[in-house]
């Protein structure tokens, strides 16, 4: 039994299972308690059972498990009894590798084994120490590398009674041989690389390795720097000394600049990656991105240094370019979102299931619902009449747009708003569908008006026939249209303007964009304009061809035709000398009528023998007054009160001159539409005097046809050096940002803004500014008081003034005229527009010594 016992120590104590230490201990603990029979029933057994880092697996001769320790049962999830006098070691291992390694054993050593138990022991059975790697699996059917140890056990006449597998997981090593492999693989593809510079310095930096990397990106051969410099001779020395001088702050000892500064880190054991610029052989520079790692021997001791850098060109210029990019692309998510917020409308997009995506602070104002309350909720839940508002995202959808759709928004506090509903959809650039983009203008004060105005309509009595009131009614609705359209058309085309010149200039995708809003934008200007053309129409408001018409030649021409009628009835008619120099902006033939008309009646409503004279003044600056003086019976104040109306039939009360009562009213018309007044001082018994005022031009010239921008050009005026202020009275933000950011792009104006008239003038008064631009339709009092206002004042009265409205109706720009603007430029702007007129009204300014310009 002695004999036994040794045999089986010495076994357990060669295949690892427990120390020499451990099995004496084992002997002497069975020795003390008098144990008799096999060892592995004593405290031996327990040393192999407790070891929890192999598995110890005994079988009988026939293969069948005796002994599962504890480290088994971990390594392979079964335990003991699972699987004693079960199972054999062959039935936990791979198959296949059973197989394979039945017919190596048989092709090695000349015997055939059968695949299975045998193929595990045959070895170990013939007396072979036998070591080799198997897969277990374990019983949940993962599996796990092992290395198997096998000895047989014997009987005191060397007859095998089992054997001892003792298995070691062999995970571990495993995975460390293929990182081995991986990190070999890697190391000789980065020398064998040209796109990595790897660098290999002895411990003093010299260069010892210079690879093809290296070569390619420096220009150097591998002979001309191995064993004569250091990476710092290659490096921009500049950058050297700073990175000496951050290390040294950084970690508090002074390092030496050159190649200390670029291994100190590694030489500590610490990771060091950082960007540097190389220097090649001819001069020139590229940025580097260097990985330093220090090489050392056995004894962890420094033997050099190996530094990998890579070309750092390719991403510090897609950095650059994707800078310029992102700040291109937030300038035009800017100006997008501007466009987006400045207009007056509550603006909103839907996906195309009707979910609100996004929304202006207007429709903010509208529902009374903040931005996040509303993107993700369903388009229709604010309107009163949800199945209408939901269909109309169905209508735009199928007809790609809809226009004056009506519905009611409901507001959180439940006020209720009418508003026209205009809408089209929108798509990204490979042209899919990507919602609905919808405006809804508030149209319940104009409702309410239309409402006021039918009433009134009703109410009113009269000669106005049905036509005329209708024509009336339609004129008002599209002067109030036109304002309404062409507001939202000034913010859209002037900053679209401004984005098409913009510096730097806006990608082609972006240009494409712009050319359409501008195409857009201009498409529907001129729509807006056909239809008052055709108010104008109805109206009995003819075109017009304007041009520079000298009075003297249209005076003569009159007094020709005239002449016989005044002689019949005793009537003496002065004209002025026919040297006059004034030139009118006047529809020639337009201008004789009403000067015929005021002749003819001045004719024939005059006394016998009596007289009619005829005067041109130059009474306010940049106009021209006719004036036609008779010596009639005069008017009275009501009669003043009806001169100018349709029908009055003034004169036959009496027995009087017969007419149509219409030819004042026609007259009225035609002057107010050349941009001119009109109007009558009347004495009962001393006589009428009838005058119009139009526009002074200067005498034509071919070389001045071209407008404005032709006589400015003419002129040779600069706009003057030094600083030039410009004050901008305007309610509307969006306006207000387009005139800021045009100006913004002339350095030499100084832009001054208020936000109502009364500010206006306050401002003007205390800044003087050069030129004042003011809207019409301002919150406290209009653009005409305002112009009025500083007229009137001694301070101011000398500053031109010039219009900016959306009332572009010609009676609109008439009366602007009339009032004393130096000029009216209707919305939308051109900016080249806007900006030789400020530059005239500068000249102008220049020129003008005193007095208020009218």
């Amino acid at each position: 039994m002695q004999q036994e016992t040794t045999q089986l120590g010495e076994m357990l104590i060669e295949g690892g299972l427990i120390t020499p230490a451990q099995f004496q201990n084992a002997v002497r603990q069975q020795r003390i308690a008098g144990g008799k029979g096999a060892l592995v029933t004593g405290a031996l057994q327990t040393a192999i059972f407790n070891s929890a880092n192999f598995s110890s697996i005994a079988t009988d001769e026939k293969g069948v498990i005796q002994i599962f320790n504890v480290g088994a049962e971990r390594m392979l999830g079964y335990s003991a009894a699972d699987v004693i006098d079960k199972v054999t070691p062959a039935d936990i291992s791979d198959p296949q590798e059973v197989i394979a390694r039945a017919t190596a054993l048989s092709l090695e050593l000349g015997t055939r084994i059968a695949p299975g138990f045998e193929a595990l022991v045959f070895k170990a059975s013939r007396g072979i120490e036998d070591i080799y790697e198997l897969t277990y699996i374990r019983k949940d059917g993962s599996r796990f590398p092992a290395v198997v140890s096998v000895t047989a056990l014997r009987d005191d006449q060397n007859a095998i009674i089992g054997y001892l597998l003792i298995g070691t997981d062999n995970t571990a090593r495993k995975q460390a041989e293929e990182a081995l492999r991986q990190a070999g693989a890697l190391q000789t593809a980065i020398f064998n690389s040209a796109n990595f510079s790897s660098i290999a310095t002895d411990a003093k930096g010299v260069i010892q390795i210079f690879n093809v990397g290296a070569e390619r990106m420096l220009g150097y051969t591998a002979a001309e720097v191995m064993d004569k410099i250091t990476p710092a001779d290659i490096s921009d020395p500049q950058e050297v000394i700073a990175r000496a001088k951050a290390l040294s702050l950084e970690l508090g000892t002074m390092i030496a600049p050159g190649f200390e500064a670029l291994v100190f880190k590694a030489s500590r054991g610490i990771e060091d990656i950082y960007e540097l610029t190389y220097i090649r052989k001819d001069g020139s520079r590229f940025p580097a991105v260097v990985s330093v790692t220090a090489l050392r021997d056995d004894q962890n001791a420094i033997i050099g240094y190996l530094l990998i850098g890579t070309d750092n060109t390719a991403r510090k210029q897609v950095e650059a370019e994707q800078k310029v990019l992102d700040q291109r692309l937030r300038d035009h998510q800017f100006y997008t979102r501007s466009l987006f917020e400045s207009n007056i409308d509550p603006i909103m997009t839907t996906d195309p299931s009707g979910i609100i995506t996004d929304v202006n602070k207007q429709m903010e104002t509208l529902t009374g619902y903040t931005r996040d309350e509303l993107i993700g909720a369903p388009f229709k839940n604010y309107f009163t009449d949800p199945e209408r508002a939901e269909a109309s995202i169905k209508l735009v959808l199928s007809e790609k747009k809809v226009t004056n759709y009506e519905l009611t928004a409901r507001a959180w506090d439940g006020k209720e708003t009418v508003v026209s509903y205009n809408a089209t959809t929108f798509y990204d650039r490979d042209r899919k569908l990507q919602g609905v983009f919808a405006a809804a203008r508030d149209v319940t004060e104009r409702k309410r008006l239309d409402q006021v105005l039918q009433e009134k309509n009703v109410e009113l009595e009269g000669a106005r026939s049905v036509a005329e009131k209708a024509n009336l009614a339609k004129s008002e609705f599209l002067s109030s249209m036109s304002h309404e359209l062409r507001s939202p058309l000034n913010a859209i085309l002037g900053f679209a303007q401004l984005m098409e010149s913009d510096a730097p200039p806006p990608t082609l995708a972006q240009k494409e964009s712009i050319a359409q809003i501008l195409q857009a934008g201009w498409h529907l200007l001129k729509l807006i304009n056909e239809i008052l053309d055709l108010a104008k129409i109805e109206s009995r408001q003819v075109p017009l061809s304007e041009e520079a018409v000298s009075l003297a030649e249209v005076m003569l021409e009159c007094q020709g035709m005239l002449e016989p009628q005044a002689q019949q009835r005793g009537v003496k008619l002065t004209f002025p000398g026919s040297d006059i120099p004034y030139f009118v902006r006047a529809d020639r033939i337009r201008l004789k009528q009403v000067l015929i008309n005021l002749l003819s009646n001045a004719i024939k409503y005059n006394i016998k023998a009596g007289s009619v004279e005829v005067k041109c003044t130059e009474n306010t600056p940049g106009r021209i007054r006719v004036s036609v003086k008779d010596t009639g019976a005069g008017l009275s104040l009501e009669q003043l009160a009806q001169l100018f109306q349709a029908f009055n039939r003034l004169g036959q009360e009496a027995g009087g001159e017969e007419g149509t009562g219409i030819g004042l009213v026609v007259a009225k018309q035609l002057v107010e539409l050349m941009g001119g007044l009109i109007g009558v001082e009347s004495t009962v018994g001393l006589g009428s005097v009838f005058w119009f005022e139009l526009i002074s031009v200067a005498e034509p010239h071919i070389s001045t046809a071209g407008g404005d921008a032709a006589v400015l050009a003419q002129m040779h005026v600069p706009r003057g050096e030094g600083l030039h202020k410009l004050l901008y009275v305007e309610d509307n933000p969006a306006n207000l940002r387009l005139v800021e950011q045009i100006i913004a792009r002339h350095p030499d104006i100084r832009l001054l803004t208020a936000v109502n008239g009364n500010g206006g003038v306050k401002i003007a008064r205390a800044s003087r500014p050069d030129v004042i631009l003011t809207d019409i339709n301002l919150p406290d009092i209009n653009g005409f008081e305002v112009l009025k206002i500083l007229h009137e004042d001694p301070i101011t009265a000398n500053i031109p003034v010039i219009a900016l409205s959306a009332n572009a109706m010609p009676i609109d720009i008439g009366r602007g005229l009339k009032a004393g603007f130096f000029r009216y430029i209707t919305k939308p702007i051109k900016v080249n527009e806007l900006m030789e007129s400020i530059d005239l009204a500068l000249v102008s300014r220049d020129q003008r010594s005193a007095g208020p310009y009218e």
